[in-house]
């Protein structure tokens, strides 16, 4: 699993399987050898993977980075069932999983796709698309150049009351502990080369090599998973809300 969800309005958790291709919701109090209450999976639903996912808990839907296109699915789906719409385009176009997140304030989503280059990755950008995208279609705006400081971003969460994109920058897959890994903030209206509102970086920081990130936005905190470390790193960080 990469990837985990709460849907805190229905109480309920999403998980995903990329080695069955399948995406697995649970109850959100469920415990021990419990079952899932619905499971997305079979040669309808176009998954190749099913490694990272965000939910709309407002809209009723479930957003999933397929490779080079976004799969969309209602949040109840079950089965052996086609998505409701699949967002392609050239910008789209990409070796990499990629990461999403959905901000259901502004009516946008946000999607960070690797540029691969003869098979090395050349850098990696911020997406931002309408949320109903539908078909082939070109992102609203597009965050990327040497003064964003991306090389690669590995999970992203959207705080939507503010309108606030936050990533993780772990550096290259080959490095144990590669060199200015770090967490940016940007703004969901941010377009082109803009450096990153805020970070969380430097030794200080104890991270080295970030990997995933969540938000408790009653406490102010960001919650950052580092994978070299092997744990939970916790900073209050009330600024960005």
């Amino acid at each position: 699993m990469h990837d985990i969800r709460y849907d805190a309005v229905h109480d309920e958790m999403f998980v995903t399987n990329p080695f069955s291709r399948a995406i697995l919701v649970f109850r959100g109090g469920a415990d021990g050898e419990e079952a899932p209450i619905r499971i997305i999976q079979g040669p309808n639903t176009m998954l190749r993977g099913a490694d990272r996912l965000d939910v709309d808990p407002i809209h009723n839907e479930i957003y999933i980075p397929n490779g080079a296109d976004i799969l969309v699915f209602p949040r109840e789906a079950q089965g052996n069932i086609a998505p409701t719409r699949v967002i392609t385009g050239p910008d789209l176009t990409s070796d990499d999983v990629g990461t999403l997140a959905v901000d259901v304030v502004h009516n946008v989503f946000v999607t960070a796709k690797d540029v691969v280059r003869k098979g090395q990755t050349a850098f990696s950008r911020l997406l931002i698309y309408d949320r109903t995208a539908n078909g082939e279609t070109d992102p609203l705006r597009i965050i990327a150049g040497p003064k964003t400081e991306i090389f690669r971003i590995n999970q992203l969460q959207v705080y939507s009351p503010k309108g606030r994109i936050i990533a993780t920058m772990p550096g290259a897959y080959d490095m144990q502990e590669p060199e200015g890994v770090f967490i940016g903030i940007w703004n969901i209206t941010d377009n082109g080369d803009v450096a990153p509102r805020w970070k969380i970086a430097g030794p200080g920081s104890t991270m080295l090599k970030p990997r995933g990130v969540a938000i408790n936005a009653k406490d102010k905190e960001v919650l950052v998973g580092d994978m070299r470390m092997n744990a939970v790193l916790t900073y209050y960080f009330p600024e960005i809300f």
